[in-house]
């Protein structure tokens, strides 16, 4: 497509290559840029045109382009609003999707823009703003309604008793004080949202000094401020009912229209299935949607054809007095996910690679006509993978599900997976501010359906048993989270399974059951960060499973190799000799580096063949996503809330951030008891709709997050204050508090109190200073996966039953309250031995230190590893962590 650039107006140059809002208004048909100063404040006699450009988690930007036409805008700047964002969106590359947006009907991702609200004023650029000057000289009490329970539409109305009725939400702004009046028929969430307009006002036109009254619709004057009100309207009177509505330009029930535009023309499209192969790339078309009509604009399209198209869409609205329809144009490649949900079976969408090369080319024609713009910016990339935000020094618990009830694993059984069983496990943990709970189920790749059915039921009774103040999680082997693996520290993952459904269902259908054998052949590929995440996931036995990045261990009985991969890492090498230590301890490995392997090797996995050398990529994280949700008769209806901050989440609501590799569902504390059930549903069907139409996975990892027990993996998402979700009462009962007051309440959330430490070993809760990150330094003094020496020491002093010899004990730490388990099924007790073991070290000093460890450096597995020197350093090293864990 040629592109002639002669009429891109040069006040777009350089635009939307940083993150953030770019605002222009027309004056004198050309578009001039607005002071940031000046942002969010709109005049009804002019049109603007606004460019909010988000940085992505991919490196790129997202372009979304706005024109506003104020109320009493001339039809040339109206029109000039619409040609001049084209040409924005050309100088853009084409990437950027526009919105026509109308003085009191606007998009709720506009307003998010200029939170809580915008009030426009009267006038314009024509007027000089005479007015401005007269609000600056006196204060005039307004009058305006407020409508919307996530975003916030605000209309000043003449100040008359006429005007209120009881479905709106009114805001009388007085000299001295602000009235929020609140129709009987209006929700809990729009009070609470218009309480943010009131705190807007109070800021910007009292300089945060007025006092402020919220008035119930009915409440006569026994209610001191409701006298109040009613007197500034010159008493009470009944309200008329609302005899009418505002038309809002809304038609659930209009058919979708497929035009072409032909020269200015529309010709209708006949179809039977609305499908993308209607959409041809060198043509523009209308879907006219009743109150949205998009402008779709192929990629081969000249500037004038998108141009005439947008003027067809004006022309369209006007012939159906539709004035409050919204105007959608996108280009092809950058359609929204709404757009594409009116389409049958919308292809799968893959980024869109043509437009960097779009916006280099038409930089290179603005450069060639003097104008100094960038080629293709991009933000600074994300990093791929964001660090685990849970912390590690807990107190975990592992169940198997057997059949339609739940094992206690002993804890050196508690790190060993299989494949064809279910688990449950619930981590207790130190958050900021105070004790955390997760509860989760591991749902293993041949697991059945019925075990993976009893382990939701029990985790569920759970969570139920503490409150509702646990965080549940739903896993899938091979879908974990980030936050997972450094619960168990190291995991190992074994084939076939443990449990007795899993034996009945192999017996049952004559299926061959590959239960990992210690004695027969198995290959696991080692992977993880570092010794406190670390996993060795048991592959098939087959040379296509090796894979260059990673290290494997691979056994034949008693016949034990490590494969050291050509792209591997040295942490990824010690950690295939720690995973040594639990798969095989006491057998002597031979190290094979890729491409020197025995020819027994080969013989073992079957034959020499091709492998991956490519790293196993994980689920990114991508921009994250807020919804809002009702579940009613089993159908999910979901609506995004856009910019969103914490504040947007009511307590009455059930809320669903999406980021791509894990979903959240978030359960406001007043959610009704019988939708709080079915939290973990919702999300089910949230994956199986695929809303965000992003091709997410029905085993992508869920959250079920009660208000008031939020994880830090959750609040990163936002600018998080934990007072707020700690207060009583309803939505707006907690913002009234807050706005009248000026200080957050009392919080009711207990602090840490001490409590024993677990049959684990693990404590619940360390100090802050001595708690572990769960990134691994060097530097950092080794918890798991120590040397023979160490286990051998620290066997000593330890229960072989109860602990993994491979694992030593780690630091104790302070610990408190709420680590008690739901389950009646309680683990052995062992303060008895920990209170003997402490009472060893009240003796002097001397008697702590054995004799010799001659004995303890005989074994295979120390003769592995250890020279005599290093036996002595070991030896003093053990010694001062032993006591420690002890004092």
């Amino acid at each position: 497509m040629a592109i002639s650039m002669r009429d891109v107006d040069p006040a777009f140059q350089g635009a939307g290559q940083k993150d953030g809002l770019e605002i222009w208004r027309i004056e004198k048909l050309q578009a001039v840029p607005v002071p940031r100063e000046s942002h969010g404040k709109f005049f009804a006699g002019d049109s603007y045109i606004i460019l909010k450009t988000t940085a992505r988690k991919n490196g790129s930007f997202q372009h979304d382009i706005h024109y506003w036409l104020g109320k009493d805008t001339s039809q040339d700047e109206s029109g000039t609003a619409a040609i001049k964002t084209v040409e924005l969106d050309v100088a853009l590359g084409g990437r950027g999707v526009q919105y026509r947006e109308v003085q009191g009907n606007e998009t709720e991702k506009f307003l998010s823009y200029f939170k809580p609200c915008i009030i426009p004023e009267e006038g314009g650029i024509a007027s000089g703003f005479r007015h401005t000057e007269i609000n600056e000289r006196e204060h005039v009490t307004r009058l305006f309604v407020c409508r919307g329970k996530h975003t916030v539409h605000v209309k000043e109305v003449p100040f008359a008793r006429s005007s209120l009725n009881h479905d709106d939400i009114f805001i009388l702004d007085t000299k001295s004080k602000i009235f929020q009046f609140n129709g009987s028929n209006s929700s809990i969430q729009e009070r609470a949202k218009a309480l943010e307009v009131v705190q807007y006002l109070k800021d910007t036109n009292h300089e945060g000094k007025c006092d402020v009254a919220a008035v119930e619709d009915g409440k006569l004057m026994a209610d001191a401020d409701a006298g109040e009100f009613w007197g500034l309207f010159g008493g009470f009177a009944p309200l008329p009912r609302k005899t009418f509505s505002e038309p809002n330009g809304k038609d659930t029930a209009f058919p979708p229209k497929l035009l072409w535009v032909n020269k200015g023309q529309t010709v209708s499209v006949d179809y039977e299935v609305l499908t993308k192969a209607l959409l041809d790339s060198t043509k523009c078309y209308l879907l006219d949607c009743g109150s949205e009509i998009y402008v779709w604009m192929g990629r081969e399209t000249a500037l004038e054809d998108r141009k005439q198209a947008g003027l067809a869409a004006e022309e369209l609205l006007r012939e159906g007095d539709r004035p409050k329809s919204h105007i959608i144009r996108l280009m092809e490649g950058f359609e929204t996910v709404i757009f594409r949900s009116k389409f049958n079976k919308w292809p799968k969408k893959a980024e869109a690679v043509v437009s960097d090369e779009s916006r280099g080319k038409v930089a290179a024609l603005l450069k060639r006509q003097g104008f100094n713009v960038k080629a293709v910016a991009k933000s600074a990339p994300v990093k791929e993978e964001p660090l685990p935000q849970i912390d590690c020094t807990g107190n975990l618990q592992v169940w198997r599900v057997n059949d339609s009830e739940k094992t206690f694993l002993s804890f050196s059984e508690q790190c060993k997976f299989y494949s064809g069983d279910c688990y449950i496990f619930q981590y207790s943990y130190p958050g900021d501010d105070g004790e955390e709970c997760l509860i989760g189920t591991w749902f293993g790749k041949k697991s059945i359906e019925e075990e993976r059915a009893a382990a939701t039921s029990l985790a569920n009774k759970m969570v139920e048993s503490l409150k509702f103040q646990a965080v549940l999680v739903r896993l899938y082997e091979g879908k974990e989270p980030i936050e997972f693996f450094p619960i168990f520290q190291n995991l190992v993952i074994f084939k076939g399974g443990a449990s007795t459904g899993y034996k009945k269902f192999v017996s049952e259908n004559g299926s061959q059951d590959d239960t990992y054998s210690e004695s027969g052949v198995a290959l696991f590929r080692v992977q993880g960060s570092g010794p406190d995440n670390m996993q060795a996931i048991q592959v098939d036995a087959v040379a296509p499973s090796l894979n260059s990045s990673y290290c494997y261990i691979l056994h034949d009985g008693d016949t034990v190799f490590t494969w050291i991969g050509n792209l591997s890492s040295s942490m990824d090498q010690e950690l295939a000799e720690r995973q040594l230590d639990v798969i095989k301890p006491n057998l002597q490995s031979r190290m094979l580096k890729e491409g020197s392997e025995y020819d027994q090797f080969w013989k073992i996995l079957g034959i020499k063949s091709e492998y991956s050398s490519q790293k196993i990529a994980r689920d990114p994280e991508s921009d994250a996503h807020l919804f809002c949700c009702t579940f009613l008769k089993g159908v999910l209806k979901v609506r995004e809330i856009f910019n969103f901050t914490q504040d947007d989440m009511m307590t009455e609501d059930i809320f669903i951030l999406d980021c791509h590799s894990c979903v959240f569902i978030w359960v406001g504390q007043n959610v009704d008891t019988k939708i709080r059930a079915q939290a973990l549903s919702i999300g089910e069907k949230f994956l199986e709709l695929d809303i965000p139409m992003e091709n997410l996975s029905r085993e992508t990892p869920l959250y079920v997050i009660n208000e008031g027990s939020e994880p830090q993996f959750f609040t990163r998402f936002f600018t998080w204050d934990s007072a707020k979700t700690a207060m009583h009462g309803n939505s707006f009962e907690r913002r009234l508090s807050i706005l009248k007051d000026g200080i957050k309440p009392r919080r009711d959330k207990p602090k840490r109190r001490t409590t024993t430490s677990s049959h684990t070993g693990r404590s619940s809760v360390p100090d802050k200073s001595q708690r572990r990150s769960t990134s691994f330094s060097p530097d950092r003094v080794r918890v798991r996966g120590r040397s023979p020496a160490f286990n051998a020491l620290a066997a000593t002093f330890e229960n072989s039953n109860a602990r993994n010899l491979s694992t030593p004990p780690p630091v104790a730490r302070k610990s408190f309250s709420k680590s008690s388990s739901p389950d009646p099924v309680k683990p052995p007790q062992r303060a008895a031995s920990i209170a003997a073991m402490s009472a060893s070290f009240e003796r002097p000093r001397q008697t702590l230190i054995p004799k010799s460890i001659k004995g303890m450096l005989t074994s295979s597995a120390s003769s592995r590893y250890i020279s005599a020197s290093q036996a002595q350093f070991s030896y003093l090293l053990c010694f001062f962590d032993v006591k420690r864990v002890l004092r």
